[in-house]
C-alpha cells in the first residue's frame, strides 16, 4: 500500500494496481501547484464530506477518469445526479470491493456543499487491505466513537487531521492515536491557511514524547506500508 500526500487533506493510495483518492482539493491550494492533477489515476474517489476543501476537483477527475465516487448517501447521489459513478455508504456500515474492504465510520463536523446544500453527514474511512489497515479520520474533533475501531480492526497507519479550529490540533490527536492504538500517525489538514498552521518540530515533539511517529510529508511525497 503506497500512500502519497497531495496537500491539505488529500491523499493518494494505490494498492497493487488500483489508484485511489481522497478527498482531492488540489488545482485550488497554491502550496500543491507543482502537483498535475490532470495526470493523477483514479479508480476510485473517497470523498469524507462535502466541503470545498475536500471535493473541489471530485467531478473534472471522475469525468476524466471514470472513477467511482464512495461517500455519504447524500454526496454519492449528488454525484450520480450528474452522471457520474458513485457507492454510496452510511455511518457503520462496510462494502468488499477489489482492493479491500472499506467502512464508513463517525466525524465529528459539518457537511454542506459550497452552495450550501446538505452534505449528509461526515465520516472518515477505515480501509483494510493485503493485511494492512489505515484509518483516515477526515475532519474531525476528538471523539470516543474512535474508541470503536481497534475492537474490530489493528491498525497500522491513522491518519490524523492536526490543524486545530476546523478539527482537532496536535494535542486532541495524541488522544485520538490512544483511543485508536496506532502509535504511527500521518498528519493531515494543516499549514494549507492561516487558520491551521503548524510548528512542526514542537509537533513531532509531542507525539515522540509519547512513544509515537508523526510523519509529516512535503506534497508530493509517498510512503509505503
Amino acid at each position: 500500500m503506497k500512500i502519497t500526500f497531495y496537500g491539505h487533506a488529500s491523499l493518494g493510495i494505490q494498492i497493487n494496481n488500483i489508484h485511489i483518492l481522497v478527498d482531492p482539493f488540489i488545482s485550488a491550494n497554491p502550496k500543491a501547484s507543482h502537483i498535475d492533477v490532470n495526470a493523477l489515476k483514479a479508480d476510485y474517489i473517497l470523498v469524507t464530506h462535502a466541503h470545498q476543501d475536500h471535493i473541489v476537483d471530485v467531478e473534472a477527475i471522475a469525468k476524466r477518469t471514470d472513477a467511482v465516487i464512495v461517500s455519504n448517501f447524500e454526496i454519492a447521489t449528488h454525484y450520480g445526479n450528474l452522471g457520474l459513478k458513485n457507492h454510496p455508504m452510511n455511518h457503520g456500515g462496510s462494502w468488499h470491493f477489489d482492493f479491500g474492504t472499506v467502512k464508513y465510520v463517525n466525524a465529528i463536523h459539518t457537511s454542506s456543499f459550497p452552495d450550501g446544500s446538505y452534505g449528509g453527514q461526515p465520516g472518515g474511512f477505515i480501509i483494510e487491505s493485503n493485511n494492512k489497515n489505515i484509518y483516515i479520520a477526515g475532519d474531525t474533533a476528538l471523539t470516543y466513537d474512535m474508541k470503536l475501531i481497534p475492537m474490530q480492526t489493528k491498525l497500522n497507519l491513522a491518519i490524523l487531521p492536526i490543524g486545530d479550529n476546523f478539527t482537532m490540533g496536535i494535542d486532541d490527536a495524541i488522544i485520538a492515536s490512544d483511543f485508536v492504538e496506532c502509535n504511527t500517525i500521518l498528519g493531515y489538514h494543516f499549514d494549507t491557511f492561516g487558520y491551521i498552521e503548524i510548528d512542526h518540530n514542537v509537533a513531532k515533539q509531542k507525539f515522540s514524547s509519547k512513544s509515537k511517529e508523526l510523519i509529516l510529508l512535503d506534497i508530493g511525497v509517498s510512503i509505503e506500508l
